[in-house]
């Protein structure tokens, strides 16, 4: 470990940096950016935190501070990866070099805002995040210099504010460094005395608090509201006032949306009415070209509550007693290989819930019963991971066959499927359950097997719906000759991002009649 020579209190000597409260702190800092990696606030490296060193002994601004350095896996940092400084900003300790193909360490690039929060508002943790929602919501008006938002219950996390409230968030523009941020965002919190966040445009958003838990409470409640402002814009409705009203034009948070529409026998447009509008996330476009359909399942052609009161319920009150009567199965054993794989990456990860399964030998009852507190533990998280997927799909299986479970979807979806396999459009799957519970919920419905209007199923096995790479893998799989030939529907908007990124045409489907959009398609104009 390096000792670097700097300011600070008295107290910063090299015991008291090894003492209890510092290694807590570091530890807890290594702890917050794993879960901060899942949520998607510090992927690909980006993103940091802070948190001062709590000490009832030490003034507030004389505190010791810890930081998560620069350029490195936020997911994978260790409680030795933290630079420890003064309250003055001066760095007390420095990570050791690790080896290739390791950068060497370097201290935050956000460092200079993080001590203007310090300074300015006495602040006891700071996130600097690059959640996706905190990113696009500064892009629904490109000239908007604030974010105002008001009506959400979740507003009340955020502190000072109530549910009637209006919580405004100052925007500044982004720049080619982060230090060169600084000046921005000093301004900000001065022009606005009573926000506890500032978003930076097309890039993320820095939030502090009084303590590391109302930074983190209220990053969570930021991260909420922004995708809940996205989500309304997208239905055409206005987040900033209390009814959540349509948008009007010249009015409200962001001019009005350009809805795409349908046209009469004159050839003017007649726009659609929310409730069935497909929206495009970046430029408001249908796009009716289309030789193929990528459709998500859970909340675009299937019910939430189907998936989340029905499906995940069901596999978890009967995984015991599949697990017990299939134990000695192939399809069993390979589960119970994938999901003895998947805990003992979460035991490593710390991931909360995660139970050692004890070996073959220990018994079945014992192998079992590790095996069901694990499967609970992922339910509840609603992990999308192929180890809980594929034994679920087993689980609902038996279901299926029983008669015990029925696929539910949306009255339009049976016609849309057919229309569009009358007009020739392929329509494929995309969906984080296993293609096995894929094929169960289409061909076990109240209208019968719809999977003669399918051309095929994708899961988890071609990776993450978040991810580009995912829908480039699907577009090389459909052979199509242009990734643009295929139109994803989605509720997620991390996931049209990711699918627009790919080259393809990706909508964000807010519970639209898909009907209409199997009429859109056919329109010869």
């Amino acid at each position: 470990m390096a000792a670097v020579n700097g300011g600070g209190v008295s107290l910063a000597s090299q015991a008291y940096m090894e003492g209890k409260a510092v290694k807590e702190t570091r530890a807890l800092v290594a702890d917050l950016c794993r879960q901060f990696y899942s949520l998607g606030w510090v992927s690909g490296t980006g993103g940091s935190i802070t948190i001062k060193v709590h000490d009832d002994c030490i003034p507030k601004p004389q505190q010791l501070i810890l930081m998560s350095p620069s350029g490195v896996q936020k997911e994978r940092m260790e409680a030795d990866d933290m630079y420890v400084m003064s309250g003055n900003g001066s760095i007390l300790y420095a990570p050791s070099p690790k080896p290739y193909p390791h950068k060497p360490p370097k201290c935050s690039d956000c460092a200079p805002l993080f001590m203007k929060a310090y300074e300015m508002r006495d602040a006891g943790g700071v996130i600097h995040s690059h959640g996706m929602e905190s990113c696009l919501v500064t892009m629904l008006n490109p000239s908007a210099k604030e974010f105002r938002i008001t009506h959400m219950e979740m507003i009340k996390g955020i502190k000072g504010h109530g549910y009637y409230d209006e919580l405004v968030v100052p925007i500044i523009e982004n720049t080619a460094y982060e230090n060169e941020l600084t000046e921005s965002l000093t301004k900000a919190i001065e022009a606005y005395p009573k926000t506890t966040a500032v978003l930076v445009r097309n890039h993320g958003i820095y939030v502090w608090g009084d303590t590391w838990i109302s930074a983190k409470t209220q990053a969570e409640c930021y991260h909420y509201l922004f995708d809940a402002a996205i989500k309304l814009h997208q239905m055409g409705l206005d987040w900033s006032t209390p009814s959540h009203g349509p948008i009007q034009q010249g009015r409200g948070a962001i001019s009005a949306p350009v809805k795409a529409g349908l046209k009469d026998s004159n050839h003017n447009s007649e726009p659609l009415p929310v409730s069935s509008l497909v929206h495009d996330t970046v430029s408001s476009n249908i796009y009716v070209d289309m030789r193929c359909i990528l459709l998500d399942i859970e909340g675009t052609t299937t019910p939430i509550t189907f998936v989340a009161d029905v499906l995940f319920p069901y596999a978890r009150d009967n995984v015991g007693k599949h697990l017990s009567a299939t134990y000695d199965t192939e399809d069993t054993q390979e589960d119970i290989k994938l999901l003895r794989s998947q805990v003992e990456d979460d035991l490593a990860q710390g991931i909360d819930g995660a139970v050692s399964i004890p070996p073959n030998d220990a018994g079945k009852d014992a192998v079992i019963a590790a095996l069901v507190a694990n499967v609970e533990a992922m339910i509840r998280a609603d992990r999308k991971i192929t180890a809980l997927k594929q034994l679920q799909g087993h689980v609902w299986r038996t279901g299926f066959q029983n008669n015990e479970l029925k696929g539910e979807f949306y009255n339009d979806v049976p016609e849309a499927l057919q229309s569009w396999h009358s007009l020739g459009i392929k329509v494929y799957i995309y969906s984080s359950g296993s293609r096995l519970a894929q094929r169960l919920i289409f061909g076990n419905t109240k209208s019968g097997d719809l999977r003669k209007y399918l051309s095929g199923f994708f899961d988890t096995n071609v990776g993450n719906k978040r991810e580009t790479s995912s829908y480039i893998q699907i577009s090389e799989s459909l052979g199509v000759d242009n990734p643009s030939e295929i139109l994803f529907l989605t509720d997620v908007v991390q996931e049209a991002v990711a699918a627009k990124a790919a080259g393809k045409h990706s909508s964000l489907f807010y519970r639209v009649d898909l009907q209409a959009l199997a009429c859109l398609l056919s329109s010869p104009y």
